[in-house]
């Protein structure tokens, strides 16, 4: 008999602050998803005879807000990478004041890449000489947050060391069920959400949308400190004032009232 399987989503209409409690939520999905990987009797109606059907849950899928939410790695500061964790190699803007990966990627590219050694076109004097950061197992994921309280169990402290060499916000309720620490692929991003964030960004930017691009005073002066592009940079005018010169991938008035027909 082939395998039956389940696709299963769950929205939880959430309380006010659902980011605190969703795994007290959780604990009737769980005990149903623990009871189903043990197996229930089932009625095949097209066979017309009764089998075990046993079910797993595969992955979440979620956009990176909710990373945050579901197996508890915050996803705000320098660690809010769930892939590089403590391997970061964030920074913190000068005068945006933002956390920033700017040519983080350089280092996933392969070792002879050009990319790694170019010096003008991204961030301006440095060369990339290292590799990704090692991909965990589940098993060390497993290690490194078993002992991490519960949610459900002692509420929302913050735990020793967050932000400083860890992001780590509880122990998930998933980690309860019994295969969950040899899946792996445990979390999946929201593609959807994921690629309206970016369009938003960049249709903002180059459509430059008052109080909405990115493009402002403060990214042209960190610019300046990162980067090798002086046409891009603050110009000083003779009464004092600093003016911002117009980006070469803006589209002008009239492109952009063709771009809205």
């Amino acid at each position: 008999m082939s395998k039956p399987y389940m696709f299963l989503t769950c929205l939880i209409p959430g309380p006010s602050n659902l980011k605190a409690c969703i795994d007290v939520f959780l604990e009737p999905l769980i005990d149903d998803l623990k009871k189903l990987w043990s197996g229930v009797l089932t009625y095949d109606i097209s066979k017309r005879q009764n089998f075990i059907m046993r079910v797993n849950l595969m992955w979440t899928i979620n956009d990176i807000l909710a990373y945050g939410m579901l197996p508890g790695w915050g996803t705000h500061g320098k660690l809010a990478c769930p892939h590089c964790m403590e391997h970061h190699k964030s920074f913190t803007l000068n005068y945006g004041y933002k956390t920033c990966w700017f040519d983080s990627h350089q280092r996933f590219l392969p070792i002879d890449h050009p990319f790694r050694r170019n010096v003008k076109a991204f961030r301006k004097g440095e060369v990339e000489t290292d590799g990704p950061p090692l991909r965990l197992t589940p098993m060390q994921v497993w290690r490194r947050v078993k002992d991490l309280p519960k949610i459900t169990e002692s509420g929302t402290k913050r735990i020793d060391g967050y932000g400083e060499w860890h992001n780590w916000t509880k122990r998930s309720i998933f980690w309860d069920l019994p295969y969950w620490k040899h899946n792996l692929l445990r979390h999946n991003l929201d593609v959807m959400h994921t690629e309206k964030n970016f369009f938003d960004n960049i249709f903002n930017i180059v459509m430059n949308v008052v109080r909405k691009a990115k493009d402002n005073d403060k990214a042209r002066k960190d610019l300046a400190l990162y980067c090798r592009r002086r046409d891009l940079e603050l110009k000083a005018q003779g009464n004092g004032k600093m003016v911002k010169p117009k980006a070469n991938f803006t589209l002008s008035t009239t492109e952009v009232k063709q771009v809205c027909c």
